[in-house]
Order: structure tokens, then sequence, then C-alpha cells
């Protein structure tokens, strides 16, 4: 875990050609540079159905595949996962493993039920109960690692049950890699230990957002714990990933009202400057390069950064050129 490097990814914005912050063409561009750029690892997309438009993400992430040769690829968290059937989402997600030759990481996610998105109308048009959306994520990683290591397979489940089942093509990555997210309310300790818990079990790496450092620091003690508890210690290749949001300009505040003003857009809420604090690292590259810095003490192997600008290729420049090569 503290390998003493940190390992940065890409955040696009596909909910922006609904909210005209970006376009496909602009994707595909800094795509591409991000490919060709040693300061970046890996591009992710975002994922909603109904509750937040935007670019279906495994859509995206084929035509990503298809465009870059070396960034690893996946969702900055999958928050559809119980909303979608999962022996399909296998056979996609393989179908995609095999394309990109490999590169994908899949970051299961149990989706929200509040803030910012027509949640309730989502689950009900897709006729889910939210209360089994947990245990339906927990049902799609273990079928998505049967299905991807195995071939005649059988599962019996809550939701899903099948016999003798063979996904083809097979995927590269067997089996695929899968990151497990878990962002509680730390004041809610039920919430915390059942994610946390769930991710001991069932992640090769771990996704949060919204954490400052000091609060990854703990949840990484009370994971080590748990992992321990069901046999199953962290590995050192277990990947801790921060999802965060970068915004680089010398004008501190001018950052932040640029930054609300995307993610208020991007989310349809209304963001108060405190979590806009925490949730984004902004103003001067050397401010950036603290806040990052920050994150790597605290034992995070992988940051992604969403670029909160309505001038998307230039933020990439400016983080590429200006703030990645501190971590080189």
């Amino acid at each position: 875990m503290a390998r003493g490097k940190i390992r940065f990814g890409l955040t696009l914005p596909n909910r922006g050609v609904i909210i005209g912050a970006t376009t496909v063409d602009e994707m595909m561009e800094m795509a591409q540079w991000a490919d060709n750029s040693p300061a970046w690892d890996s591009v992710w997309v975002g994922d909603s159905i109904l509750a937040k438009p935007r670019l279906d993400a495994i859509a995206l992430l084929g035509a990503l595949a298809v465009n870059t040769r070396r960034v690893k690829l996946g969702p900055a968290c999958f928050a559809s996962t119980p909303l979608r059937n999962p022996l399909i989402l296998a056979f996609q997600w393989a179908c995609l493993d095999f394309m990109s030759k490999g590169r994908t990481i899949f970051v299961a996610c149990k989706g929200a039920t509040e803030g910012g998105g027509l949640f309730t109308k989502e689950f009900a048009a897709l006729g889910i109960d939210p209360r089994t959306r947990a245990r339906r994520m927990e049902e799609a990683i273990e079928i998505m690692r049967l299905t991807s290591s195995r071939e005649h397979v059988d599962y019996e489940g809550v939701y899903n049950k099948f016999r003798d089942v063979t996904v083809l093509p097979r995927p590269v990555q067997q089996p695929i890699p899968i990151w497990v997210v878990s962002n509680p309310n730390l004041a809610h300790a039920k919430d915390v230990e059942s994610g946390l818990q769930r991710v001991a079990r069932l992640g090769d790496g771990w996704m949060s957002t919204w954490k400052t450092p000091s609060e990854v620091r703990r949840m990484m003690e009370m994971l080590r714990g748990y992992a321990q508890q069901a046999g199953r210690p962290l590995s050192d290749n277990f990947e801790v990933a921060v999802y965060h949001n970068i915004n680089v300009n010398e004008d501190r505040e001018y950052a932040l009202k640029e930054s609300k003003r995307f993610l208020d857009d991007y989310y349809s809420v209304d963001y108060g400057e405190p979590m806009l604090r925490r949730w984004v690292a902004m103003g001067s590259p050397q401010e950036c390069i603290a806040t990052i810095r920050e994150y790597l003490e605290a034992g995070v192997t992988t940051i992604t950064l969403r670029l909160t600008g309505y001038e998307q290729r230039r933020q990439f420049k400016r983080v590429t050129e200006e703030v990645l090569p501190a971590f080189a």
C-alpha cells in the first residue's frame, strides 16, 4: 500500500455533454493526451443512468479503449452497479477488458439515494428496491469475479441464480481487478463498519471521496483491522484511491468560484465553501501540490483528478505540466 509514489488518474466529465462543460471530441483528445503523458496512469469516467444523466460509462469506456493504448480505464464509482443485470454487466466488462488488452479496473459502488439526483425515480423506473442495493452490489462483484476467472460456472444468490454459464470472450485479466467504494459519513459508526468490512472482504482496492487526508489515514487503520478479522490481510498491491478535483489558478478565490460553478452545475447541488475546500485541490501549482502531497503521506496510492472548470484543455495542460511533475 505505502509504495512511496502516487499514481494519477484523469476523470473525464462525461456529464459535461449535458451541461455544456465538454464535448465527446474534447474528452477523447484529453484521454489521448493523458495516454501519451507518463504523468498519467489512468483515465476514468463517471456513471449514472437516470438519476444524473450522462454518456453511458461502458459505452464511453469502449470508445476510450480503442483510442488509447497505455492508460488503465475504469469508472470513478460505478454507481449503477445494483441497478444493472450483473450477468450482462459481467459480459460487457469482459468485452471491455478484452478490447483494452487487459487495462480495466472495475469500481463497484452501491449508489446513492439522496444528494443532487433523481435517485428515487431511477430505482422505481428500473424496478429495484433501494434497500437491496448493498447486497445486489455484492452479488455483482461475486458474479463478475466468478465469470471472469472460470468457465461453466454456477451461482446462487439472493437476487441472481444461474447454472453452467461461460462468458465469452474471455477477459485478459482473470479475474478482473475490482475496487470497492466506501464513502460513509464518519459520524455514523455502523455505516463506517459495514462499508469498510465490505471493502475488506471483496476489494482489490478501496475508493473514497470527500475525505481529508487525516480521515483517509484513520479509515485505513480500520480497514486493516477488518481485513485481518476477515482472514484476508491487505496485500502490498492493495489500492487506496481518492476521487478528487482540481483547479489550478494563482487566484485561489477565483479557483474556488469556478469550481463551485462547475460542480453545482454538474450535480445540481449548491455546494458550500467548506465542502469545496475539502473536495478540490485549488490555487497555485504549489498549493495544489501541497494538497496532493498530504494524500500521498496518508497512504493514498492513486488519486483521480477531475478538472473543475469550463476550460478543460487549459486546466489539463496546467495540471500536467505544473503539478504532476512534482511527483515524478
